[in-house]
Order: structure tokens, then sequence, then C-alpha cells
């Protein structure tokens, strides 16, 4: 534990960021389950509505630094291309 007033203020500031990011990046997680699972069910018009807000989601978490820029590039294009193939199938 700090001793320090400023290293006790470090690990309060930490402790919340932290909450705050694990909380982003399950969101993340829940709303990629969510599209898969409605690809899954061939419901392909939805799937695209939550593509679109899930690529929203991902670029305010990547601007915020708590994902990488290129992980939320690459997941948009795993994801895209992941209904595209559901899609033609």
């Amino acid at each position: 534990m700090p001793n320090i007033q400023s290293a006790k203020k470090r690990l309060r500031q930490s402790l919340e960021r932290r909450s705050r990011n694990r909380a982003a990046k399950s969101q993340l997680k829940t709303a990629i389950k969510k599209l898969r699972e409605s690809v899954t069910a061939k419901n392909f018009d939805e799937a695209k509505e939550q593509f679109n807000k899930l690529c929203k989601m991902l670029d305010q978490t990547a601007s915020k630094r708590i994902i990488h820029v290129n992980k939320a590039a690459r997941t948009k294009s795993r994801l895209n291309a992941y209904i595209k193939k559901a899609s033609a199938a």
C-alpha cells in the first residue's frame, strides 16, 4: 500500500480507470457475441445493424486508448468478412 499522498491518489485513479476500462471491454465482447449469434441465426439485417453499432464502439474505445487502434481495425475487418461469408453461403 502506498504511504505518500500522491501515490494514494494514483492508486485510486488507476483503480477507477481499470474498472471503467474493464466495463468497456466487457461491453465490446458482449456486442461481438450478439453479432455472432445473429449471424448464426441468419438474421443478416440485424447483423448489419449490430455491426455498424459495434464499429462505432470499437472506434470509441480505440480513441480512448482502451484497446489498440490496430486491434479495432482487425476486429472490424474480421467481423465484416465473417458476415459476408455467412451471407454468401
